[in-house]
């Protein structure tokens, strides 16, 4: 969003037009990390559970996770995508798995 203010002297001289630019938050890729001991099954669990995921952009994701050693669950501001990754974590530990997650900016 671009934001014009119009200044006027006293004079009746020439206009300054002064533009501000307002940046929007940076936004950070939250991953999710393979392992050899987290089950497909928790992976599947996990993007629904906490990133709302269907069926289908679940099994999708996981699969990435699987074959390519990371799987891109979505992209948020730093705060959002902190707190999902922290709750991955969380929930990861409570059901003995080891799974990473992390993000980064994108």
């Amino acid at each position: 969003m671009i934001e014009n203010n119009h200044q006027h002297d006293e004079d009746g001289g020439t206009a300054t037009i002064i533009q501000k630019k307002i940046q929007l938050p940076k936004k950070f890729k939250v991953l999710l990390h393979n392992d050899d001991y987290t089950t497909m099954e928790f992976v599947i669990f996990i993007l629904q559970a906490v990133f709302h995921k269907s069926l289908a952009e679940a099994e999708k994701i996981m699969l990435d996770v699987h074959r390519q050693g990371l799987g891109v669950c979505g992209v948020y501001t730093h705060e959002i995508a902190e707190s999902k990754a922290k709750k991955v974590e969380r929930l990861a530990r409570e059901n003995s798995h080891p799974l990473l997650c992390t993000i980064e900016p994108e």
